[in-house]
């Protein structure tokens, strides 16, 4: 997932950014509110939206709940995580109604904090027995698993990703700078071609029976998934 951590203790922020980032996230760090203003709550036009955001409350120029509140009046969707030493049942509650998804007092346990943010994207990807479906290719979002023709495929966590960011728009061109922005950080050295390796080998991986339709096509400005004659689509299991 694409996430933005706001928090201003270096040593807390440097472990937590480390710790998620070696759970396959893409992390971005800001240390005060107005970072986190123009990273989350007024963002560029080309910086792609976070998937998951995690809050300190107490910050060197601003709370941490003002900000919840003034994203979620904006209509940002990104799942929030409140991370602070402030510990008292009237701060979870304020937490909560400001529009946090999820409260966690510190110290954090790393491992709690993957699991947490493990149970932030199920939420994302939808209820337990979503699928998007392409022609032969069926994605799994929740449970991170591949199939084609009900054949499992053996993904590395960045394929999956590039895969999930198309799958999530189907039949929609998907720049390479939005694949990126959800693989990396912005202070991660991304290579020229790394999007395009990924993708040669999603294709290899995921049209490799002869005569099947290409999956994944290259278009201008980026690329799109779906298979000819049948769009992506999502079934929902009952």
């Amino acid at each position: 997932m694409r996430l933005l951590l706001i928090e201003d203790d270096v040593m807390v922020g440097r472990a937590l950014r480390t710790g998620l980032t070696q759970d396959e996230h893409a992390v971005d760090w800001v240390q005060t509110a107005a970072a986190a203003h123009l990273a989350w709550i007024a963002p560029s036009a080309e910086l792609v939206p976070y998937d998951a955001v995690i809050v300190d409350l107490g910050l060197p120029d601003g709370n941490g709940i003002d900000l919840i509140c003034k994203a979620r009046a904006r209509g940002a969707k990104s799942m929030v995580l409140v991370v602070t030493a402030r510990g008292q049942i009237a701060h979870r509650v304020a937490g909560l109604d400001a529009g946090a998804d999820d409260y966690m007092v510190k110290p954090i346990d790393l491992d709690e904090l993957s699991a947490r943010m493990r149970a932030v994207e199920r939420r994302r990807d939808g209820r337990d027995g979503e699928l998007r479906i392409f022609g032969g290719l069926t994605i799994d979002a929740p449970a991170r698993a591949v199939t084609l023709d009900s054949r499992p495929i053996d993904l590395t966590a960045q394929e999956l990703a590039v895969l999930l960011a198309l799958a999530r728009r189907p039949n929609a061109i998907v720049s390479r700078t939005s694949i990126e922005e959800s693989l990396y950080s912005w202070d991660s050295a991304v290579g020229s071609n790394t999007v395009e390796v990924h993708i040669h080998r999603l294709r290899r991986k995921i049209e490799s029976a002869r005569g099947r339709p290409k999956l994944l096509l290259t278009a201008p400005g980026g690329y799109r998934l779906a298979e000819k004659g049948h769009a992506g689509r999502i079934d929902t299991r009952t």
